[in-house]
């Protein structure tokens, strides 16, 4: 009886042990699923982020001269399109005191373009390839960043200019679109160097902004472009690419003479783009993630 009794009790005591093992078993198996689901769901930490940029800059340093060659001449003509959108709207809306809200739209076009098929533009530059050599500061990096960046402004350059020289002069575009695409252009002019410098600063900056935003945007990545670019244009920034297709449109229809293009636009521009994207940017950007790296 008493050996019936103590049977029983041990059968009892494996049941009751089975059962919380199959329990604790099945806790386990839910708080896997919910830490699978929260890391699904949670935005990349920041040193993963740094780690993507600086990885897309390390390979972007690494690629041969004639592919960033080309690769930056198609930034050049994609973002011509930017200022050709901003033209159709302005041709198609009233004059009313909410057209350049609607037409800043037509600015985000081109970046859209470039990001998106991976084209070299300039100012994305600022970061990307920043981060590599601030990881690995060394001689052979600084001229590598140097390349890059050389090669990229020349061809971004070579870009926006034939594609200002194609718009100008190609019976392509309409006399009445063109009087709009020197319309917007004419708003490069006026302003001081200084003030110049400091409207580029703040683009550079968002340019830069766009570039660490995009690694956890996923299928967000059009939203950040056109939110951050429509920003430039809407709160009338300077960004030296883009603007060197108003400024060559205006050089080549006689508005503004080259000296003043280089002198008085596009080193003041590049300038602040250079100052937002990287001494401010790109340097913060480091600065947050270098104890955990």
């Amino acid at each position: 009886m008493a050996q019936r009794h103590s049977q029983r009790s041990a059968g009892s005591q494996t049941r009751t042990d089975a059962s919380r093992q199959h329990a604790e078993t099945d806790r386990g198996n839910v708080t896997s699923r919910e830490i699978e689901d929260i890391e699904e769901r949670s935005s990349p930490r920041t040193p993963v982020i740094y780690e993507i940029v600086r990885k897309l800059g390390q390979e972007e340093m690494d690629r041969p001269v004639t592919s960033l060659w080309w690769s930056g001449l198609a930034a050049g003509l994609s973002i011509s399109f930017s200022l050709l959108a901003q033209a159709v709207l302005e041709q198609h809306l009233p004059d009313a005191g909410w057209r350049p809200l609607v037409t800043s739209f037509g600015y985000c076009f081109g970046f859209v373009m470039v990001v998106l098929s991976r084209q070299q533009l300039f100012t994305e530059n600022t970061i990307t390839v920043v981060l590599p050599v601030m990881a690995d500061w060394s001689g052979s990096n600084l001229l590598r960043a140097a390349r890059m960046w050389g090669v990229v402004l020349l061809a971004n350059f070579a870009g926006t200019l034939f594609a200002a020289a194609f718009c100008s002069f190609s019976p392509v575009i309409s006399a009445e679109l063109r009087a709009e695409m020197l319309e917007i252009s004419r708003q490069i002019l006026g302003h001081g160097w200084i003030e110049m410098v400091l409207k580029a600063v703040s683009a550079g900056f968002l340019i830069a902004a766009m570039v660490w935003l995009l690694p956890s945007a996923e299928g967000g990545q059009f939203g950040v472009i056109v939110a951050t670019t429509y920003l430039i244009a809407a709160g009338g920034f300077m960004h030296v690419i883009a603007g060197s297709m108003e400024s060559f449109m205006l050089m080549l229809n006689n508005m503004m003479g080259w000296q003043a293009v280089v002198f008085g636009f596009i080193v003041p521009v590049l300038l602040g783009n250079v100052i937002g994207g990287t001494a401010l940017f790109a340097l913060l950007a480091y600065a947050q993630v270098m104890k955990e790296l």
